[in-house]
């Protein structure tokens, strides 16, 4: 026989094996307090995935809202450490505690030393 590994596969498994056992109730007699413990057992778990699906769509809205905080207050501080930038220049070392990269200009690069270019001895034509 098959075994059931997804939940909604083991209640669909619990309910066919409650049905079945309600259907022979007068033979299994014996297991009716276990066929009761089972069936608390299913109605606990469908009222827990239906608490879990609730919980899983405010974790999406809740997902969307932060992304949402998130992007403004980036956009925020973009805004402010401008501001700062402009407020003290963008050369002042001071904008470095706000985590603003000073600028420092460019710094030139030297090119290397080379030696010119040696070219191939002449050649000299033949003479006949």
């Amino acid at each position: 026989m098959f075994t059931e590994t997804t939940k909604a596969g083991k209640q669909g498994s619990w309910r066919q094996l409650l049905t079945t056992l309600a259907a022979n109730a007068t033979e299994l007699a014996h297991l009716e307090p276990l066929r009761v413990l089972l069936a608390a057992q299913l109605d606990r778990a469908v009222e827990f995935n239906a608490q879990q699906a609730g919980l899983t769509a405010s974790k999406q809205e809740s997902s969307k809202k932060l992304q949402e905080v998130m992007v403004e207050g980036q956009r925020l501080a973009t805004l402010i450490r401008s501001a700062i930038k402009q407020h003290y220049g963008i050369r002042a070392e001071k904008v470095a505690e706000f985590g603003v990269q000073p600028f420092r200009g460019k710094s030139r690069k030297v090119a290397p030393a080379s030696e010119p270019p040696t070219l191939p001895p002449p050649t000299i034509p033949a003479t006949k």
